[in-house]
């Protein structure tokens, strides 16, 4: 069975007051990468926004990422940037308990 709380005179109730031994949540940044195409990049952060998570001015400019070719003796060297694959970057500070 339940018991509560009586009531002092005041009408003040007996409980303990909240416990602030619990901690508080602490800041920490993340950092979301993101890799694909324009088109997929741009997919993912409007569902992103759309869930309340991320504003879309959050992200940087969409960078190109380039992507390693293999030269003749089948060793991977860096060329330029491949016009399919994009990177966007963000930063979000988040309360971490």
């Amino acid at each position: 069975m339940l018991q509560y709380p009586e009531s002092d005179a005041d009408g003040a109730s007996n409980l303990p007051p909240a416990s602030s031994s619990r901690p508080q949540p602490q800041p920490e940044r993340v950092r979301h990468v993101l890799y694909g195409s324009l088109r997929g990049l741009d997919r993912v952060i409007k569902i992103l926004h759309r869930y309340g998570y991320a504003d879309p001015n959050d992200w940087c400019e969409p960078i190109p990422v380039p992507t390693p070719e293999a030269d003749s003796s089948g060793e991977r060297r860096p060329t330029t940037a491949s016009p399919n694959q994009w990177m966007v970057v963000m930063d979000k500070i988040l309360r971490l308990e």
